[in-house]
């Protein structure tokens, strides 16, 4: 593994043919992805800016152009008409000015008749590397041209560590003003989400107070990527906690939740109506973004980072690394979220699969268990049957286990190599996304998901699975513009 020193890191990118070389390179791997967003050097996690505006959709990610490793970061933008096709824009904004010279951080966008405004964390270090975080904004003209305010709209707060950022805008009609969520960590260490408001989007924002969870006060030592999302008439809190283990998570210390309740504005109190629920099961899920403008309120979309914090992949010796999953469409059923791909992901299928136990890298499977049976399925196993990505259930436990231990590449195995799934109803229904370098599965229409990366090596490209389940799949087009804009 690389050793990257601090000015390597947070080097300043000049020019396009700064890294044409690197591109030119990692174009040619044999894991770059075909329907999922990735970038186009280095390094992609958390996707920001995510918002519906005058007909298209926009989504920026947190991108580091050097190699496979967090230092400088922008934001690299792309843009879609349907959530499935999308077209890279290069750099949206830049850590070009005093509040954000050392990167910018995460955030949202936000919509508001003919204007997009985009609100984002600008990371200030000193000569002697001490962070100020800074809550800033740009608008984005229709042009492409990013106008950054000269001024951030707030600082940090002194009553809490220097870990404020992620900041979420939205609108409450009750109170008729705008709010801004950050992830925050308090001075004892403890998750937190700091509100601001003002009855203006651009000015007058001012230090609301602290949000209160009553019964989760005690959930980790810092929850990034707030956010509060309305949905059939109850309220969604999403929040990734950091330094923490969590049931059903191995060793992992980095997590996605969500919480269903009701969201008091006037008393900044979320008031839950039970337990939380990871959002997502899978080895490598992180920093989920609802999209802003969706003018629908039966309905969310979100995508997220397929990557956790100081997680390593093999990709990294190519000097890239990331993807962000399938934009999802989430609705409430039977009081809990149901996540389905963006329903457009059929337009890609081209001719139906041929199952003769040689199993495609780009393809979309459907798994029925009708029998409602225990079952065993390897994707990418090896010729005899052996080894491979194994999803077995087990009927009377309703324990759905994914298991990556048998692969020939192993990566983040400290974390543990193998998680489970626990189902409420009987297992029946499985819809597999595979791109090159990535898994994703639906569980029975969306109750459940699990995402995964995975990088199968050239002998690893079968498929074994019981036979009383019916598999059918087919053969995906490509999605995702690869090419080199900055």
């Amino acid at each position: 593994m690389k050793e990257w020193t601090r000015e390597e890191r947070y080097r300043v990118l000049q020019s396009a043919d700064d890294i044409r070389g690197l591109y030119e390179a990692i174009k040619k791997s044999d894991y770059r992805q075909t329907y999922h967003l990735q970038p186009i050097t280095g390094l992609s996690s958390d996707p920001n800016g995510f918002v519906y505006h005058k007909g298209i959709w926009h989504l920026f990610y947190q991108w580091c152009p050097w190699g496979a490793v967090h230092g400088l970061k922008y934001w690299y933008h792309t843009v879609s008409k349907d959530l499935v096709h999308w077209e890279n824009r290069g750099v949206g904004i830049y850590p070009d000015s005093f509040y954000d010279n050392k990167g910018v951080h995460s955030g949202s966008g936000f919509s508001t008749g003919e204007d997009l405004y985009l609100f984002y964390t600008g990371n200030h270090r000193d000569d002697n590397w001490v962070r100020t975080p800074y809550t800033c904004v740009a608008k984005l003209e229709d042009s492409g041209e990013l106008v950054k305010a000269p001024q951030p709209l707030f600082g940090p707060h002194e009553n809490y560590t220097e870990h404020q950022r992620d900041p979420k805008v939205v609108y409450d009609e009750e109170t008729q003003k705008y709010y801004i969520l950050l992830g925050a960590q308090s001075k004892d260490l403890k998750g937190k989400v700091l509100i601001y408001s003002s009855d203006s989007l651009l000015e007058g924002w001012t230090f609301a107070g602290e949000l209160q969870v009553p019964g989760f006060e005690n959930l980790g030592g810092m929850w990034e990527c707030p956010s509060i999302e309305r949905i059939s008439g109850k309220d969604v809190l999403v929040f990734s906690p950091q330094y923490t283990t969590l049931p059903h998570r191995n060793q992992n210390t980095n997590h996605n939740v969500y919480l269903l309740g009701k969201m008091d504005y006037q008393n900044l109190t979320f008031t839950a109506e039970g337990d939380y629920r990871h959002l997502d099961y899978g080895f490598d899920f992180y920093a989920a973004q609802f999209a802003a403008g969706v003018k629908d309120s039966d309905r969310a979309i979100l995508t997220a980072w397929m990557g956790l914090p100081d997680n390593h992949y093999p990709t990294e010796a190519e000097d890239w690394e990331g993807s962000l999953t399938l934009p999802r469409e989430l609705r409430l059923v039977n009081n809990r979220l149901i996540q389905r791909p963006i329903e457009g992901m059929a337009s890609l299928r081209k001719q139906p699969l041929t199952l003769d136990k040689e199993l495609p890298r780009v393809c979309e499977l459907e798994v029925l268990n009708a029998r409602k049976q225990d079952f065993d399925l390897r994707l990418f196993s090896k010729k005899d049957g052996s080894g491979g990505f194994r999803i077995s259930y087990d009927s009377k436990t309703k324990l759905c286990t994914v298991d990556r231990s048998q692969m020939d590449q192993h990566f983040n195995a400290e974390l543990g190599e193998c998680l489970t799934i626990p189902m409420e109803d009987e297992l029946t229904k499985l819809a597999v996304y595979i791109d090159k370098s990535s898994v994703e599965l639906f569980i029975n229409d969306g109750q459940a998901t699990f995402t995964s990366h995975l990088y199968p090596t050239a002998a690893e490209k079968y498929y074994a699975a019981d036979s009383h389940l019916e598999l059918k799949g087919w053969l995906l087009k490509q999605a995702v513009s690869d090419d080199f804009v900055v």
